[in-house]
């Protein structure tokens, strides 16, 4: 089946599948966030994006083969909400942006910074940090060697804009800056993107809209 990336609460996981790695993405209530399992083929090794909630869902996407790591994309409770339950199931080993550690109630065990890499199996995940939705919020590329770039953006992009910045004028510039420079700047159009909430898209698909964006401010 071809992969759309849409899900809902209460839905399947929707798959998809690379040459090196498997990504399920499942949505979960009460806020309608997603959740990333990505599997390595070549060994198996698993990893989470966001213990967002519904730890029984998560658990039973994750399967008996556990997971070797959890990535906390940023701070906000909406994003963490299943992660103790997660760890203490699994064993598994967290991340998070540096500059929002603290505000995770589970402890981070390896704390990232921008350009840094997270690896399981044959998999690696360069962290780009993106300051503006929150001081430490961070985006995940998975560069495939065998075609485009695949990037999991947390609440920093979404389908029409960058993440909410609360009309914060300083804010939003520093978001749409980073993710101007980091992401779009970065990378080729055929970028697959992954957000924290709602659909997928493609940085060809938003590209355009950048100047647009900056003239509304948010």
């Amino acid at each position: 089946m071809t992969y759309s990336g849409a899900v809902k609460v209460g839905g399947p996981a929707d798959v998809h599948e690379l040459q090196d790695l498997m990504i399920s993405k499942v949505a979960v209530g009460p806020m309608n966030n997603n959740a990333y399992l990505l599997r390595c083929r070549a060994t198996d090794q698993q990893l989470l994006i966001d213990a967002a909630n519904e730890s029984g869902t998560l658990l039973r996407l994750i399967g008996d083969d556990g997971i070797a790591a959890v990535v906390t994309t940023h701070r906000h409770g909406d994003h963490w909400q299943a992660l103790a339950e997660v760890v203490e199931a699994t064993g598994a080993r967290t991340y998070a942006g540096r500059d929002d550690v603290e505000g995770i109630p589970v402890a981070t065990d390896t704390p990232v910074g921008d350009g840094e890499t997270i690896e399981f199996g044959r998999i690696s995940l360069t962290a780009r940090h993106l300051v503006g939705h929150t001081p430490g919020s961070i985006a995940l590329v998975y560069d495939d060697r065998h075609g485009h770039p695949h990037v999991f953006t947390g609440d920093c992009l979404f389908p029409g804009g960058v993440g909410n910045t609360w009309k914060d004028p300083q804010a939003f510039a520093s978001l749409i800056d980073d993710v101007e420079t980091k992401i779009f700047a970065a990378l080729p159009d055929e970028t697959w993107v992954y957000p924290g909430h709602g659909n997928d898209t493609t940085l060809g698909a938003e590209r355009p809209h950048l100047q647009e964006w900056r003239a509304r401010g948010w």
